[in-house]
This record gives structure tokens, sequence and C-alpha cells, in this order.
């Protein structure tokens, strides 16, 4: 079996382009990969263009650990986010290749499953009017769903600082979010990455009451002596990862012991196999795997692979029921959540595949997502605010 092209297809909403991935072979089969990029989708497209012609085209879709070699090195360049999302989608859909040839699940290529579901939590279900009485009945709503988890920013557009007024603020919503979804719900508090370690910490402790099941890029990823001085103060779980695009520089983290939850996300990982070995590396060190999860169902259904076959697997982010809800449509066989869970499948592949005729009812657009910008939370465009 041999690769003979690829297609791509952008969903696009406003605040986020889903860039789907279509590998063709001589043989009939294709597979889907899917990622999210922010701001870089054309960039992403253009590289895409580029390595069909220098390394994908012809390839063997069952040799994928040659192919994101050749795709990661051959070019004789620092791989990215760019270059690392576009092996992703590749890779991922190679898996999904294998599994529809063989007719098994990916789960069952990977090592067999551990578990028969992986626990969801819900993010993009707080796009309303940022006040606590919102926030309230929006939570109650998450919890009405299913969700026994969901994850929140509560702090604005803070960066480095957040003054008293805005604390106090920040602790009026997140209290208002624990009083509706109750003690037994987990509520992850993010940061992404707005912070200094002083500040990050003062805002650990006044959150404390709230029982946060993790602390989320408390400083930029950029430092990790900064993230080790949060990780030393705090007794909160720590977690980070998304922005980190090449397994191996997780090293220097892990090494650190800095956190307690690392969150790769597949689709800029470099796919399936690269976060399964991630994990494995992850779980000799004691620490949790929570993927980073912002795409459509594509992505889910890829980072569920590795969630059934990781030991260490904590949990999986998703937007889908809140955030952009229609693009579903664009999957046939999208995972859905029940009573808080994703349930295994045995559908051969990924168990999922793309409708390119509903993808096209969403065009590519001019996405927007600024997290510095008032609003930010609605995940709007600023012309329709």
């Amino acid at each position: 079996m041999r690769i003979t092209g690829i297609s791509t297809h952008v969903v696009g909403t406003p605040w986020r382009n889903l860039t789907y991935v279509q590998v063709h072979t001589d043989e009939g089969i294709t597979g889907v990969g899917e990622t999210r990029m922010l701001g870089h989708t054309d960039a992403l497209i253009g590289y895409l263009r580029e390595a069909e012609a220098n390394h994908i085209l012809g390839s063997d879709p069952f040799a994928a650990e040659d192919l994101v070699r050749r795709m990661k090195y051959g070019d004789y360049g620092r791989a990215g986010e760019i270059v690392m999302s576009g092996i992703a989608v590749i890779e991922t859909a190679c898996w999904d290749i294998k599994g529809k040839a063989l007719g098994v699940p990916v789960w069952q290529l990977l090592g067999g499953k551990v578990t028969d579901r992986v626990k969801a939590y819900a993010n993009g279900w707080y796009t309303t009017e940022r006040t606590p009485e919102a926030y309230h009945k929006a939570a109650q709503g998450v919890v009405e769903r299913g969700y026994r988890a969901l994850k929140i920013d509560p702090f604005g557009t803070g960066h480095f600082e957040l003054d008293r007024a805005r604390t106090l603020y920040a602790v009026s919503l997140i209290e208002a979010v624990r009083d509706a979804i109750g003690p037994e719900t987990e509520l992850m508090l993010e940061m992404h990455g707005r912070f200094s370690p002083a500040t990050a910490v003062r805002l650990a402790r006044e959150m404390a009451p709230f029982e946060p099941a993790w602390l989320e890029e408390p400083v930029p990823p950029e430092n990790l002596k900064a993230l080790e001085k949060v990780a030393a103060k705090v007794d909160i779980p720590v977690a980070t990862g998304e922005r980190i695009h090449d397994r191996i520089e997780f090293r220097e983290l892990f090494e650190s012991q800095a956190v307690d939850i690392i969150q790769p996300d597949v689709g800029h990982l470099g796919g399936i196999w690269e976060t399964r070995k991630l994990a494995a590396t992850a779980e000799t060190h004691y620490m949790l795997v929570a993927p980073h999860n912002v795409g459509g169902s594509v992505l889910t259904a890829a980072s569920l692979q590795v969630g059934f076959t990781s030991p260490n697997f904590k949990i999986l982010e998703h937007f889908n029921d809140f955030a952009d809800a229609e693009i579903k449509k664009v999957v046939k066989g999208a995972p859905e959540v029940v009573d808080g869970y994703f349930h295994l499948s045995d559908a051969p592949g990924l168990g999922v595949e793309l409708d390119v005729d509903a993808a096209a009812e969403f065009p590519q657009q001019q996405a927007r997502f600024d997290l510095w910008a008032e609003g930010w939370e609605q995940r709007k465009p600023k012309d329709t605010k």
C-alpha cells in the first residue's frame, strides 16, 4: 500500500479553524487526521503542500514511524509547532488507514485497552456574561449534561499581576461555579500562562478553598525555573504542556518534577504514537496525562486512542458540546460524552469519517482568539460583541 496524495479541509469558526487532512492510498483506503492551528492555518497548509512532494507521496502508511522521522528531520530544520502539527495530521491518518486495513481500532494496535472509558471535562461552556450569576447557571448546565468535571479561566485579561479588586472578582466567579457543581465535580483552574510566580502562588492560595483539581499553566511556559518556584509553594497539582510541541522537549520538565499532570496536544506533538511514547515516559515519573484538546471530533478520537491504552491517562478535554457544537456534524461517528465519559469503540481505525460536504458548510475564517482582550472568554469576533 502506498500514499497517492492528501487533501485538506478547513472547518472555520470565528475563534478557531480546524484543519482536517485526508490521506489517500492506492488501495482505496482513506485516513483522516486533524489539528487546530491558532493563526497559522495557511502556514500549515503551505507546509503540507511541500511535505507531500518531499516526503509523503509514495510512502507506506503502515511505516508511520519512518515517515515521521523523515518529516521531522529530513528538511534539516528544527521542527516547531507548524511542522509538528503537519506531522501529527499525517501520522494520525496513517494509523486510521492501518486500523481500517486490518479491521481493528487503533487502540488495539497500540497494545490494547487498559480501560473501557475515559473521563471527559468540559471547556468552552462559559461563553456568557462574566458574572457570578451567569457562570453559576452555565456551570449547572454542564453538570446537567452529565459532565463530572469542567475547566475555567476566571482571571479576565490578567497579565503577570492581578490587583485586589480583580482577584476578589475572580474568586466570586469560582465560588459561584463551585456552588453550582457541588463538591464532587472536578474543577480545573486554568491560568493560561498569565502570571508571575508570586502572583500565581497568591492566586492559588485564594482559590484553595474551592479545591481545584489542578492549576494549569500558572506561568508562561518558556521558563521552567519559574514553574518550579510555583510548584514548590502550592499544594494544588500543577499541569502544563500544551505549548510544548516536541516529545524530547518534555525531558527537562520530567527531570524537574515541577508538574503532576502533562498536557500534550496530539495534534501538535506529532500524532498518536508520539503522544503514547510521551505517556509511557510520564508513567516512569509518576505523572498523569490529560491532553489538551481544542479540536473537533477527529482530534478527540485520536486522543482517545492514547487514553484507552495508557494506564496513567487522567481525563480528556472537550469543547464540542458547548463551543461551536454544530461542527460535530462534519464528522460521522463523532465520540460523544455519556454520563461524563467517552466510552470504548470497536470501530476500525479511529472510528470516525470526515463528511466533506458537511465540512464545506463551514469555510475557513479569519479566526481570532486573543487571551489578552476583554471578552475573550465569549469566543466571538470583535465585530459581533
